[in-house]
């Protein structure tokens, strides 16, 4: 199977803002100032706290949010030229190969991690931190989406 595709900022951005949101330490830490920021809320209204407490848990809750859902995606946009290229994927059952105008290379599926998948992408994680976006829209119908999802599934073992 063969896909040829090039990235659309919003969707790699939105993209990017699932794979922050879905680490399991920033989904952590995000509980853990949602937690503060109720607890700080609870004993403002009560009457226990300060309005500072519930002013900085407030605070923190908006800069981590911002930070995860505006800053960090546009970094990494900013920072990759990878999201500029023109792609050519071709996936067999024994490797897949990834090229555009500057070169092209190989890899088997044992290289690959995990994968995920979300509405608009299939993930292909090398290992935690890095990973290839390959955009569904590249595929023709949703026959090809079914096809390649279980390619994907049955080379790639969770």
């Amino acid at each position: 199977m063969t896909i040829q595709f090039a990235y659309h900022k919003s969707q790699v951005i939105q993209a990017l803002r699932y794979h922050f949101i879905s680490r399991p330490e920033i989904k952590i830490m995000i509980i853990l100032v949602n937690v503060f920021a109720l607890a700080s809320a609870s004993l403002f209204y009560f009457k226990k706290v300060t309005p500072w407490a519930f002013l900085f848990g407030s605070t923190l809750w908006f800069i981590l949010m911002i930070t995860f859902w505006y800053i960090l995606p546009w970094m990494v946009y900013r920072r990759s030229d990878t999201f500029k290229d023109h792609f050519i994927m071709n996936f067999t059952d024994t490797d897949f190969t990834l090229g555009n105008e500057r070169g092209t290379r190989t890899w088997p599926w044992n290289s690959l991690r995990k994968f995920v998948e979300s509405p608009m992408f299939f993930y292909l994680y090398f290992d935690e931190r890095s990973f290839f976006l390959v955009p569904k829209e590249a595929c023709m119908n949703s026959d090809e989406v079914y096809e390649l999802r279980n390619l994907i599934k049955n080379n790639i073992k969770k």
